[in-house]
């Protein structure tokens, strides 16, 4: 009897633990890219809607090799987007992208895979503040992009601007989402005029700064328990983006003329924080463990192709179609 006791007391850690972070048998994440001709997915042109700072062929880059790649994954495939598997699954649902520019990256990719596919739905599109709303009446589907880049708030005081890394107050939008797609890194890195508080708020402490890996974890431990205590899982699916890397430090490093995909990067701190802030979850969600794959394809930038004048370097964002449609591939292979 208490053999058998102890060994269901095993097996029960054991789901517990490998429900915090949903995987896959294959390892989506390890791989490498292939030339593949019948790729892209969508033209730029087909999408009529897309933001010009992703949109680098109209811009002016001169190749197009940066749209040829499928990603590989080690010892198994990637599910080939399915438009119209992916809108089967969405049906009558509200899906939502909560983060800063890189959710809105994959979420213009989402909605070009879907129009393309669907060139006679009816479709509309609202920006109103920091919601964006895209929809299909015909198959009453919705996708929100929600510009949220800390998911803590920030909050206006006499002092000025507060960073409340134990506070959260938007997610009353994204609670009544049937799916959610989180995302939060690129901005905790910012500095001076680029850095959008004045002060932080850590329970009672109040500083001007502190190391940012620390902030990020707090305030990621603050939006896990959000998590864990309002999101019912048998009616909402969650994500996390994982971490997009930049390509902009460095000589060698930067995206300025770079034609072809390079080999794996090493460990990425804010990744490493995030698994970790995941792996202590009571629920489950799902990690879209997108950041080695994404760190490999340094040509995929809008690099001076982001504007039409070609005067700044974007080293940050991806083109689209590109990268984010591989995202958006990993996104379709995890959603039930």
């Amino acid at each position: 009897m208490k053999t058998c006791v102890f060994t269901l007391i095993i097996v029960l850690l054991f789901l517990v633990s490998e429900a915090r972070i949903q995987r896959t048998e294959c390892d989506f994440s390890r791989g490498s890219w292939v030339r593949d001709d019948s790729y892209p997915l969508y033209l730029s042109s087909q999408c009529p809607f897309i933001l010009s700072e992703f949109d680098c062929e109209k811009n002016g880059r001169p190749d197009k090799d940066y749209t040829k790649y499928r990603w590989q994954p080690d010892g198994c495939n990637l599910p080939r987007f399915d438009a119209h598997g992916f809108m089967k699954k969405l049906l009558g649902k509200r899906l939502i992208f909560v983060g800063d520019s890189l959710s809105s990256n994959q979420w213009q990719s989402l909605t070009c895979l879907l129009h393309v596919a669907f060139p006679r739905a009816n479709y509309t599109l609202q920006r109103v503040n920091g919601l964006s709303t895209f929809t299909f009446p015909e198959f009453e589907v919705s996708l929100l992009f929600l510009r949220n880049a800390f998911l803590v708030d920030i909050v206006e005081e006499r002092t000025g601007r507060v960073l409340m890394l134990d506070s959260i107050s938007s997610s009353r939008i994204w609670g009544e989402m049937d799916v959610i797609i989180f995302d939060s890194w690129h901005w905790w890195l910012h500095s001076g005029r680029k850095q959008p508080w004045e002060w932080v708020v850590d329970g009672k402490t109040i500083v001007r700064d502190m190391d940012r890996l620390v902030a990020y974890e707090k305030a990621l431990k603050t939006w896990s328990n959000w998590i864990d205590f309002n999101v019912d899982p048998t009616k909402t699916q969650v994500f996390f983006q994982g971490v997009s890397p930049d390509h902009d430090g460095g000589l060698w490093e930067t995206c300025a003329g770079r034609w072809k995909p390079k080999g794996p990067g090493s460990p990425h701190p804010g990744e490493v924080v995030l698994e970790r802030v995941l792996t202590a979850m009571d629920k489950s969600v799902h990690l879209l463990n997108i950041t080695m794959l994404s760190q490999m394809r340094i040509d995929g930038h809008p690099s001076f192709y982001g504007t039409r004048n070609h005067r700044s370097l974007d080293c940050t964002h991806w083109c689209l179609s590109g990268v984010p449609d591989t995202w958006n591939q990993y996104l379709y292979a995890l959603l039930d």
